[in-house]
Order: C-alpha cells, then sequence, then structure tokens
C-alpha cells in the first residue's frame, strides 16, 4: 500500500486594516486559522488583542461586531497587519509556518505619513523589529495575545502593551 502525502496548501494573509491617520500599527506573524476562516484579525475568540486594544484606547472594541471595530480602531490611530503576506502551515502556530513570504511595506510611509510606532504582537512578528527601526520606527516587540502563550496574565500582557502609547 503505497500513501500520498498531501502538499500544504499555501496560504494567503488579510488586507491591511491602515489609513492615513495610523500612527501605531500592530503587527502580527500570520493569521490563525480561525482568523482566516473569518477572514478577521486575531477572530480566536481566547485572543487577548482585542480587550487589550479595548483598554488603550478606552472604547469596547471587543463589544463591538468585527465591521465596527475596525473604523474605531482607526479613527484612534491605530492600524493592524502581518509581517507575512503568505506562508504554508497546518494549524495556526507559527513554528508551523513553512515558505514564508513577506508583505510589501514599501509604501507604508505613503500610506501612513503620521506612523511612528510599530508594535510586534510576539517574538516572530519581532524578528522584523530591526528592519523598521532602520526605517525610523520606534518598535517595540511585545508579548503574543495568542492564547497559545499563557505564560502572562492579561493584566501582565496588558502593562507590556501599555508602552504602545
Amino acid at each position: 500500500m503505497t500513501s500520498t502525502i498531501e502538499p500544504t496548501a499555501a496560504l494567503t494573509g488579510l488586507a491591511p486594516v491602515i489609513d492615513v491617520r495610523t500612527r501605531i500599527l500592530i503587527l502580527g506573524s500570520f493569521p490563525g486559522a480561525a482568523s482566516l476562516a473569518a477572514q478577521q484579525y486575531y477572530a480566536h475568540p481566547r485572543n487577548a488583542l482585542w480587550p487589550i486594544l479595548s483598554a488603550l484606547t478606552g472604547e469596547d472594541l471587543a463589544g463591538l461586531p468585527y465591521a465596527e471595530r475596525l473604523p474605531r480602531l482607526l479613527a484612534q490611530g491605530f492600524g493592524l497587519w502581518d509581517v507575512l503576506g503568505a506562508c504554508e502551515r497546518e494549524g495556526s502556530l507559527d513554528s508551523a509556518i513553512r515558505k514564508p513570504a513577506a508583505n510589501d511595506f514599501a509604501r507604508l510611509r505613503h500610506l501612513c505619513p503620521l506612523l511612528e510606532t510599530v508594535g510586534f504582537n510576539g517574538q516572530t512578528s519581532g524578528k522584523f523589529a530591526p528592519a523598521f527601526a532602520a526605517a525610523g520606527y520606534r518598535t517595540l516587540v511585545l508579548p503574543s495575545t495568542s492564547p497559545a502563550h499563557a505564560s502572562l496574565t492579561l493584566a501582565q500582557k496588558l502593562d507590556q502593551w501599555r508602552n504602545l502609547l
């Protein structure tokens, strides 16, 4: 009996949530399976990003429908994107990413002329911090909001995420 190993399908990430008001850009690594299925950033119900952004903005973004979160987030000067635009991966763990392809950040200054700070959601995306720092942005590598990274409490993560402001 022979077995065939199915190739892992290439995955494409989500479009950036940015505009000319973006002052703080949060870069994740690549959307997890729940986010890709929903076509929404940080869609996993246990991901801490939306509660953290709610605390940072003073608005209950986590309590809003996704379509209402994005304009409120942009109005507060925040943007969302990922360092990778495509990859192959089984499941949602960053450690399973294969054949990564970075997003094209060349037009970022033009699209977000007010951008000052880039926060990296976890160590995988944080590997891109030196390139953004070299381009003149203030960078922070922050604890991952993923439920897979449970070594810190939400309060401990929020304490570090406040450094974005």
